[in-house]
């Protein structure tokens, strides 16, 4: 008896002799295949190209996708997904002119990856509310950990087929993350259709980025495919001595030795090299300031100093066999290297209490040094059973997955003048090249942490007579990590089990309405002990959703209207009586999040969102900053793009594309008694598609708005500013 039919049997409860007579695909009075595909292999199996209509890696026509890579494993429809789903396609990057990850996640609603505004190095995520730096970001559905910001993380956009963001808690397929959610990046992948394109851009503060993107059949049976994308980026920013220089290459190999089984090898290598975000003093940008206000292009830093390069590669494997015609049997491994050599000079008011001197223009600045080494390995294996019982039709996904990480972080840090090393700077009229020791700057952190998860989940999504999906899965995890800490000759091993779950209910009409209601819950392990030695309790949060999505038959057009009601508990904060970190902090966002996305056959792409947070902390060490919102964490956001391509005629070709975008008030402290203004900010696009040519002008911030992007406290207050106008030309040729 094969594999495929002991696990039929044991699975279903039928005799051996049963399954296999299945596999023989002779139906069975209980237990009947869903035949959605052809069998080209004649043994009664779908084949892998065939076996679903549309596969959540391949590219999307347009900017609306009806199917999702992230949000069960499945590739379940977004229509019959309980919970709210975002995907940003190829065709909107473009568009878009998206130049980062951020940017590429700018109309998504109930995210924000720009609340620190201007932001050359790293990706910062909130998602509904809640913080996702280190936990929330994944690549080819696994997960990109950054324990402690060692390192970071910065993908390249013109990689992506697609960005996906499943919104609320994700444990209970992914382990240990943030309870609002994550960002999915799925990787181009080869395709049977031969291609070729290269595109030049040349734009503002002397941007000069070359891509190309190549691709088709090694043979002509086509069991053979590749890719090829690559980009080369030499660019200045609109900071003073900031560079945003990049290399950016991603073969990729798939390989289909039959009709049933794929293997795809994805690799990368980017190489980046820029310098620190700018953060500047509250007097002379929040508030008012006798010597003037300061300019989006000081640069606080030391020229000769500052440097942030960052240097990874991965190589990823994506297998896929279909075993029969009720199992799916899939496994995508990854191994991923990244290195990070970062010396920063930064304003720093801890020291005397204010964010500038006396005299408001000479800025106190401290010295931060970060040099970071990752080493992960990641691997995750299901298995997909698609059976009915009875009136009973059911996706049954199993699964195991592990995942290893070992960090090194060393970390120096000094002072301003004369507490440390580092010089003050005028920031009215800043003289550069004072000198800077800094082989003199202490180390304040030198470890080595390693983290292992494994998890084991179950999903079931039961539909029944095709109008109602019923999902429930459960998992649980086993997490470990061991922290060397050379500085203080000390070793930390910390060990974590949790069970996570999830139910949902979706109920698809004929007219293309779909109310849903989903509960999910998340865990996430936290490093340290309280003052009296004792290991602190994971992370845990828990989610309330309902919605109602509407998708029109016929028509590409998708609407999603959801209000949730999410809980983050047992995050450490520092006791302000003791000064030790305790875990008593506990947080609600409670909110509304709408998104429309349409790809309409007159040349008509829309993209409309609009989200509304109700953030409370609830729980404190501090009983002053119960009741406040937490701060960085816009309040109300909305947006529209509108991208219109004329179809015939003398003007075919030509396309014109505009959008605005409202990113409401954000609270500096808390208790919430400073804030930043809100903001509307503008983006244009103007195209024209001929033959294989393609020109296009695209304008970010069209009316160069300069504006507050968050504030905090370090010792004074200290804001940044937003991305300023950014103009970018570009040519493509496509054959």
């Amino acid at each position: 008896m094969t594999v495929a039919a002991a696990l039929s049997a044991a699975i279903l409860n039928v005799p051996a002799s049963q399954a296999r007579a299945q596999q023989s695909s002779t139906p069975l009075d209980t237990i009947t295949v869903r035949g959605e595909a052809t069998d080209q292999a004649g043994d009664g199996a779908p084949s892998v190209a065939e076996s679903a209509e549309e596969r959540p890696w391949e590219p999307v026509d347009g900017f609306v996708a009806t199917v999702s890579a992230s949000a069960t494993k499945t590739g379940t429809p977004l229509i019959e997904t309980p919970q709210s789903i975002s995907i940003v396609t190829a065709d909107q990057i473009e568009a878009q002119r998206a130049n980062s990850l951020t940017e590429a996640l700018r109309y998504t609603p109930g995210v924000s990856a720009e609340h620190f505004g201007f932001e050359p190095r790293l990706t910062f995520l909130k998602i509904r509310g809640f913080d996702a730096d280190t936990q929330g970001l994944f690549k080819d559905g696994l997960q990109l950990r950054n324990p402690g910001f060692a390192i970071s993380y910065a993908l390249e956009p013109y990689g992506a087929e697609r960005i996906e963001v499943p919104k609320g808690p994700a444990s209970v397929l992914y382990g240990a993350g943030a309870p609002g959610g994550l960002v999915n990046y799925v990787s181009k992948r080869p395709t049977g259709t031969t291609f070729r394109e290269v595109e030049l851009d040349v734009g503002r503060h002397d941007h000069v980025q070359g891509k190309f993107d190549l691709g088709g059949r090694v043979d002509a049976a086509g069991r053979l495919s590749y890719r090829m994308t690559g980009l080369v980026r030499d660019s200045d920013t609109q900071v003073d001595f900031i560079q945003d220089d990049r290399i950016f290459l991603a073969p990729a190999v798939t390989w289909r030795p039959g009709d049933r089984t794929t293997l795809t090898i994805l690799a990368h290598y980017q190489d980046d090299e820029t310098k620190s975000s700018q953060a500047y003093p509250g007097p002379g940008t929040l508030t008012g300031n006798p010597n003037g206000r300061l300019s989006t292009s000081l640069f606080t830093g030391e020229p000769a100093v500052d440097r942030y390069e960052r240097s990874e590669y991965s190589i990823t494997s994506l297998f896929e066999h279909v075993a029969s015609p009720i199992w799916t049997l899939r496994q995508n491994a990854r191994y991923l290297s990244s290195d990070l050599d970062d010396v920063s000079i930064f304003g720093d008011g801890r020291f005397i209490g204010a964010a500038l001197q006396p005299d408001l223009r000479t800025l106190d600045r401290s010295l931060f040094g970060n040099f970071g080494e990752l080493r992960s390995f990641t691997v995750d294996t299901q298995a997909e059973a698609k059976f009915r019982t009875g009136k009973l039709e059911h996706t049954l996904l199993l699964g195991l997955d592990y995942q290893h990480v070992d960090v090194r972080s060393r970390q120096s840090f000094s002072g301003p003048v004369p507490f440390g090393v580092t010089p003050p700077l005028d920031v009215f009229a800043p003289v550069y090249g004072a000198p800077v020791p800094v082989a003199a700057a202490p180390l304040i952190t030198d470890t080595d942490a390693t983290e292992t998860q494994t998890g084991l989940y179950a999903q079931n999504q039961i539909r029944f007579n095709r109008k109602w999906i019923l999902s429930l899965g459960g998992r649980h995890d086993w997490a470990s990590s061991e922290l060397s800490d050379f500085l203080a000759d000390t070793k930390t091993d910390q060990d974590d089990e949790a069970f996570t779950g999830r139910v949902g209910l979706v109920f698809k009409s004929d007219m293309g309405l779909a109310p849903y209601a989903g509960y999910a819950e998340s865990f996430l392990p936290v490093s340290g002990t309280d003052s009296g030695g004792n290991a602190f309790e994971p992370e845990t949060g828990q989610q309330y959703e309902i919605g109602v999505k509407y998708q029109p038959p016929g028509r590409k057009s998708f609407i999603t209207a959801a209000y949730f009601d999410l809980t983050r508990q047992n995050f450490t904060e520092t006791d302000p009586a003791t000064f030790f970190s305790v875990q008593t902090g506990e947080a609600r966002s409670r909110g509304v999040e709408v998104s429309a996305v349409a790809s309409l056959a007159s040349g008509l792409d829309l993209i409309a969102s609009f989200t509304h947070f109700d953030l409370e902390i609830t729980e404190s060490a501090n009983p002053a900053e119960i009741g406040a919102t937490p701060g960085q964490t816009p309040e109300t956001t909305a947006s529209l793009w509108a991208d219109y391509t004329v179809q015939s005629g003398p003007l075919q070709g030509f396309g014109v594309g505009a959008g605005v975008r409202y990113i409401g008030r954000t609270f500096v402290d808390v208790p919430n008694t400073i804030e930043a203004p809100s903001v509307t900010l503008a983006d244009a696009a103007l195209s024209y598609e001929r033959g294989a040519l393609k020109l296009a002008l695209n304008v970010q911030n069209l009316f160069d708005e300069e504006y507050i992007a968050s504030c905090f406290v370090r010792g004074g207050t200290f804001c940044t500013y937003g991305t300023t106008r950014n103009v970018v030309g570009s040519v493509k040729v496509r054959w």
